[in-house]
Protein backbone atom coordinates (compact mmCIF):
# COMPACT_ATOMS: atom_id res chain seq x y z
CA UNK A 1 0.00 0.00 0.00
CA UNK A 2 1.26 3.51 -0.82
CA UNK A 3 1.88 5.85 2.08
CA UNK A 4 0.60 8.71 -0.04
CA UNK A 5 -1.23 9.29 -3.32
CA UNK A 6 0.69 11.52 -5.71
CA UNK A 7 -1.33 14.30 -7.37
CA UNK A 8 0.71 13.83 -10.55
CA UNK A 9 1.07 16.23 -13.50
CA UNK A 10 4.52 17.23 -12.25
CA UNK A 11 5.49 18.43 -15.75
CA UNK A 12 2.32 20.50 -16.10
CA UNK A 13 1.73 22.37 -12.85
CA UNK A 14 3.11 22.67 -9.33
CA UNK A 15 0.08 21.33 -7.49
CA UNK A 16 1.71 18.08 -6.37
CA UNK A 17 4.75 19.98 -5.09
CA UNK A 18 2.57 22.52 -3.25
CA UNK A 19 0.82 19.69 -1.44
CA UNK A 20 4.03 18.05 -0.29
CA UNK A 21 4.07 15.31 -2.89
CA UNK A 22 0.53 14.02 -2.48
CA UNK A 23 -2.30 13.12 -0.15
CA UNK A 24 -1.43 10.83 2.76
CA UNK A 25 -2.99 7.40 2.33
CA UNK A 26 -5.67 6.59 4.87
CA UNK A 27 -6.62 10.22 5.45
CA UNK A 28 -9.77 12.31 5.56
CA UNK A 29 -9.23 15.49 3.54
CA UNK A 30 -11.64 18.34 4.29
CA UNK A 31 -11.86 21.09 1.66
CA UNK A 32 -13.93 23.93 3.08
CA UNK A 33 -15.10 27.06 1.31
CA UNK A 34 -18.18 29.06 0.38
CA UNK A 35 -20.02 28.67 -2.90
CA UNK A 36 -17.76 29.58 -5.82
CA UNK A 37 -14.53 29.42 -3.82
CA UNK A 38 -13.05 26.67 -6.00
CA UNK A 39 -13.70 23.53 -3.96
CA UNK A 40 -14.94 21.50 -6.94
CA UNK A 41 -12.04 22.51 -9.18
CA UNK A 42 -9.56 21.52 -6.49
CA UNK A 43 -11.27 18.16 -5.96
CA UNK A 44 -11.37 17.60 -9.73
CA UNK A 45 -7.66 18.36 -10.00
CA UNK A 46 -6.96 15.93 -7.17
CA UNK A 47 -9.08 13.21 -8.77
CA UNK A 48 -7.54 13.59 -12.22
CA UNK A 49 -3.97 13.71 -10.94
CA UNK A 50 -4.41 10.68 -8.69
CA UNK A 51 -5.91 8.67 -11.56
CA UNK A 52 -3.06 9.78 -13.82
CA UNK A 53 -0.72 8.18 -11.27
CA UNK A 54 -2.53 4.83 -11.65
CA UNK A 55 -4.61 4.97 -8.48
CA UNK A 56 -8.37 4.35 -8.62
CA UNK A 57 -10.78 7.17 -7.89
CA UNK A 58 -14.44 7.16 -6.91
CA UNK A 59 -16.06 10.55 -7.48
CA UNK A 60 -19.61 11.50 -6.52
CA UNK A 61 -21.02 14.91 -7.40
CA UNK A 62 -24.26 16.47 -6.20
CA UNK A 63 -24.14 19.11 -8.95
CA UNK A 64 -22.75 17.61 -12.15
CA UNK A 65 -24.08 14.84 -14.36
CA UNK A 66 -21.58 12.59 -16.13
CA UNK A 67 -21.73 14.69 -19.29
CA UNK A 68 -21.28 17.92 -17.37
CA UNK A 69 -18.38 16.41 -15.45
CA UNK A 70 -16.61 15.44 -18.68
CA UNK A 71 -17.17 18.90 -20.20
CA UNK A 72 -16.00 20.64 -17.03
CA UNK A 73 -12.84 18.54 -16.88
CA UNK A 74 -12.17 19.08 -20.59
CA UNK A 75 -12.48 22.86 -20.15
CA UNK A 76 -9.70 22.62 -17.57
CA UNK A 77 -7.56 20.46 -19.90
CA UNK A 78 -8.12 17.41 -17.71
CA UNK A 79 -9.10 14.87 -20.37
CA UNK A 80 -10.73 12.39 -18.06
CA UNK A 81 -12.47 10.27 -20.71
CA UNK A 82 -9.67 7.69 -20.95
CA UNK A 83 -9.65 7.30 -17.18
CA UNK A 84 -13.42 6.81 -17.16
CA UNK A 85 -13.25 4.22 -19.94
CA UNK A 86 -10.39 2.33 -18.28
CA UNK A 87 -12.17 2.29 -14.93
CA UNK A 88 -9.52 4.40 -13.22
CA UNK A 89 -12.25 6.94 -12.43
CA UNK A 90 -15.78 5.99 -11.43
CA UNK A 91 -18.10 8.99 -11.61
CA UNK A 92 -21.51 9.02 -9.97
CA UNK A 93 -24.13 11.76 -9.91
CA UNK A 94 -26.04 12.03 -6.63
CA UNK A 95 -29.55 13.39 -6.95
CA UNK A 96 -30.10 15.04 -3.57
CA UNK A 97 -33.69 16.10 -4.29
CA UNK A 98 -35.34 14.08 -1.53
CA UNK A 99 -38.77 15.56 -2.22
CA UNK A 100 -39.14 14.25 -5.76
CA UNK A 101 -42.30 12.14 -6.14
CA UNK A 102 -42.74 12.25 -2.38
CA UNK A 103 -39.63 10.11 -1.87
CA UNK A 104 -37.79 10.98 1.33
CA UNK A 105 -34.47 9.25 0.82
CA UNK A 106 -31.95 8.79 3.59
CA UNK A 107 -29.02 10.30 1.72
CA UNK A 108 -26.34 9.82 4.35
CA UNK A 109 -27.32 6.19 4.87
CA UNK A 110 -27.07 5.56 1.13
CA UNK A 111 -23.72 7.33 0.91
CA UNK A 112 -22.25 5.28 3.74
CA UNK A 113 -23.18 1.88 2.36
CA UNK A 114 -20.80 -0.53 0.62
CA UNK A 115 -20.84 0.29 -3.10
CA UNK A 116 -18.57 0.62 -6.12
CA UNK A 117 -17.81 4.17 -5.02
CA UNK A 118 -15.89 2.93 -2.00
CA UNK A 119 -13.72 0.56 -4.01
CA UNK A 120 -11.60 3.53 -5.06
CA UNK A 121 -8.22 4.25 -3.51
CA UNK A 122 -9.29 7.87 -3.26
CA UNK A 123 -12.97 8.79 -2.87
CA UNK A 124 -14.20 12.34 -3.53
CA UNK A 125 -17.58 13.52 -2.21
CA UNK A 126 -18.45 16.86 -3.82
CA UNK A 127 -20.31 18.33 -2.03
CA UNK A 128 -20.64 16.54 1.28
CA UNK A 129 -22.54 19.54 2.67
CA UNK A 130 -25.30 18.92 0.10
CA UNK A 131 -25.81 15.43 1.52
CA UNK A 132 -26.10 16.93 5.00
CA UNK A 133 -28.41 19.75 3.99
CA UNK A 134 -30.82 17.52 2.08
CA UNK A 135 -30.88 14.42 4.26
CA UNK A 136 -34.29 14.33 5.98
CA UNK A 137 -33.02 12.75 9.19
CA UNK A 138 -30.13 15.18 9.51
CA UNK A 139 -32.40 18.09 8.65
CA UNK A 140 -34.81 17.06 11.42
CA UNK A 141 -32.14 17.35 14.10
CA UNK A 142 -30.53 20.54 12.77
CA UNK A 143 -30.91 23.22 15.38
CA UNK A 144 -31.99 20.73 18.04
CA UNK A 145 -28.41 20.13 19.02
CA UNK A 146 -27.80 16.56 17.87
CA UNK A 147 -25.99 17.29 14.61
CA UNK A 148 -22.63 16.36 16.11
CA UNK A 149 -23.89 12.95 17.25
CA UNK A 150 -25.29 12.13 13.81
CA UNK A 151 -22.06 13.33 12.22
CA UNK A 152 -20.01 11.07 14.45
CA UNK A 153 -21.89 8.05 13.06
CA UNK A 154 -21.03 9.10 9.51
CA UNK A 155 -17.40 9.78 10.41
CA UNK A 156 -17.11 6.34 11.98
CA UNK A 157 -17.88 4.83 8.56
CA UNK A 158 -15.38 7.12 6.84
CA UNK A 159 -12.69 6.23 9.34
CA UNK A 160 -13.38 2.58 8.63
CA UNK A 161 -12.54 3.32 4.99
CA UNK A 162 -9.37 5.22 5.85
CA UNK A 163 -8.27 2.32 8.07
CA UNK A 164 -8.07 0.34 4.81
CA UNK A 165 -5.67 2.87 3.33
CA UNK A 166 -8.28 4.78 1.35
CA UNK A 167 -8.27 8.57 1.35
CA UNK A 168 -11.56 10.45 1.43
CA UNK A 169 -11.89 14.01 0.11
CA UNK A 170 -14.94 15.92 1.38
CA UNK A 171 -15.89 19.35 0.05
CA UNK A 172 -18.06 21.39 2.39
CA UNK A 173 -19.74 24.79 2.20
CA UNK A 174 -19.73 26.00 5.83
CA UNK A 175 -22.61 28.37 5.08
CA UNK A 176 -24.82 25.38 4.20
CA UNK A 177 -24.52 23.53 7.53
CA UNK A 178 -24.43 24.44 11.21
CA UNK A 179 -21.28 25.06 13.17
CA UNK A 180 -22.14 22.11 15.40
CA UNK A 181 -22.15 19.84 12.34
CA UNK A 182 -18.81 21.23 11.15
CA UNK A 183 -16.94 20.74 14.42
CA UNK A 184 -16.66 16.91 14.29
CA UNK A 185 -15.51 16.95 10.65
CA UNK A 186 -12.86 19.56 11.35
CA UNK A 187 -11.62 17.70 14.40
CA UNK A 188 -11.07 14.35 12.63
CA UNK A 189 -9.76 15.67 9.30
CA UNK A 190 -6.16 14.63 8.75
CA UNK A 191 -5.85 17.33 6.10
CA UNK A 192 -7.93 20.47 6.66
CA UNK A 193 -7.93 23.06 3.87
CA UNK A 194 -9.93 26.29 3.91
CA UNK A 195 -10.29 28.19 0.64
CA UNK A 196 -10.55 31.96 0.95
CA UNK A 197 -11.36 34.36 -1.87
CA UNK A 198 -10.66 38.05 -2.36
CA UNK A 199 -11.74 40.29 -5.22
CA UNK A 200 -8.85 42.34 -6.56
CA UNK A 201 -10.01 44.59 -9.38
CA UNK A 202 -11.84 42.27 -11.78
CA UNK A 203 -9.94 39.19 -10.66
CA UNK A 204 -10.67 36.72 -7.87
CA UNK A 205 -7.69 35.85 -5.72
CA UNK A 206 -7.97 32.35 -4.22
CA UNK A 207 -5.91 31.13 -1.31
CA UNK A 208 -5.86 27.76 0.43
CA UNK A 209 -5.21 28.07 4.15
CA UNK A 210 -3.65 24.84 5.35
CA UNK A 211 -5.07 24.42 8.85
CA UNK A 212 -3.79 20.86 9.27
CA UNK A 213 -1.72 18.48 7.16
CA UNK A 214 -0.89 15.29 9.05
CA UNK A 215 1.77 12.91 7.74
CA UNK A 216 2.88 15.17 4.91
CA UNK A 217 5.58 13.67 2.71
CA UNK A 218 7.39 16.99 2.14
CA UNK A 219 6.86 20.40 3.76
CA UNK A 220 3.59 22.18 2.92
CA UNK A 221 3.19 25.95 3.23
CA UNK A 222 0.51 27.38 5.50
CA UNK A 223 -0.88 29.36 2.56
CA UNK A 224 -1.18 28.21 -1.08
CA UNK A 225 -2.33 30.66 -3.74
CA UNK A 226 -3.98 29.34 -6.87
CA UNK A 227 -5.77 30.42 -10.03
CA UNK A 228 -8.37 28.65 -12.13
CA UNK A 229 -8.14 29.25 -15.87
CA UNK A 230 -10.05 27.72 -18.73
CA UNK A 231 -7.69 25.62 -20.83
CA UNK A 232 -5.06 25.52 -18.09
CA UNK A 233 -6.89 24.21 -15.05
CA UNK A 234 -5.68 24.90 -11.54
CA UNK A 235 -2.30 26.58 -11.26
CA UNK A 236 -0.29 27.49 -8.18
CA UNK A 237 0.76 31.12 -7.92
CA UNK A 238 3.41 32.79 -5.80
CA UNK A 239 2.34 35.95 -4.02
CA UNK A 240 4.60 38.44 -2.30
CA UNK A 241 3.61 41.00 0.25
CA UNK A 242 5.09 44.45 -0.24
Amino acid sequence: MNDYYSLGLTDTDRVNHAFGGGIPAGSIVLVEGVDGAGKSVLSQRIAYGVADEDAYVGYVSTELTAGEFIRQMHSLSYDVVDHLLSGKVLFLHADVDTHRNGDRRELLSRLTQPSLLWQGDVVVVDAFSAFLRNDPTFDAITGVGDEDHKMENVLTYLQGMTAKGKSVVLTVDPDAVTEKAMTPIRSVADVFLQIETETVGQAIRRTIRVRRFTNMRDPVDDSIGFNVQQGRGLTIVNRTVA
